[in-house]
């Protein structure tokens, strides 16, 4: 299989958004449970390639199997921050793509400015954890009942990357 990890074009937002919702459906890993509307979700994708930001894809045979991206926070005192956000389809976790893309992400966030990286993750999400600990992620603090699904809530973790 060919792995690709590119930059997001218009040509991946179909299959970005079958990613997302794949991901999103699973309940585990992203704040929302489906993907956003349509429309949506294309005005959001065309903003990121507009103004040059870090997003990227993961092909494998040229299918979007995962994405990741560092986009700034908004406010002048904060434009040196970013979140990242990951998700990877369930057959193309385990292998290095996450990796990869996190990667490229970086690389992309660096060049254009952004010095502190922060993110959240579920703590019973060890392997993510344990992925972003590898590129130098602290954590920060335990955000208590942070995500509410199906009834139950979730602790999450608060980390951060500085460059």
């Amino acid at each position: 299989m060919k792995l690709s990890i590119l930059p997001t074009a218009e040509s991946h937002f179909e299959g970005l958004r079958r990613a997302i919702d794949i991901v999103a459906r699973e309940k585990r890993y992203l704040a929302y449970l489906q993907a956003p509307p349509r429309e949506q979700q294309f005005a959001f994708l065309r903003n990121i390639i507009a103004n040059d930001l870090s997003q990227f894809v993961a092909l494998l045979d040229d299918v979007v199997v995962g994405w990741c991206d560092i986009l700034p926070t908004h406010g002048e005192a904060r434009a040196h921050v970013g979140t990242l956000g990951i998700g990877l389809v369930p057959d193309a976790r385990h292998v290095g793509i996450g990796a990869k893309l996190i990667e490229a992400a970086l690389a992309k966030a660096r060049e254009k400015g952004l010095s502190r990286i922060e993110l959240t993750v579920r703590l019973d999400n060890a392997n993510a954890k344990a992925l972003y600990e590898r590129f130098g992620f602290a954590v920060e603090g335990v955000n208590r009942k942070a995500f509410f699904v199906d009834g139950i809530f979730y602790d999450t973790y608060s980390m951060a990357l500085l460059r």
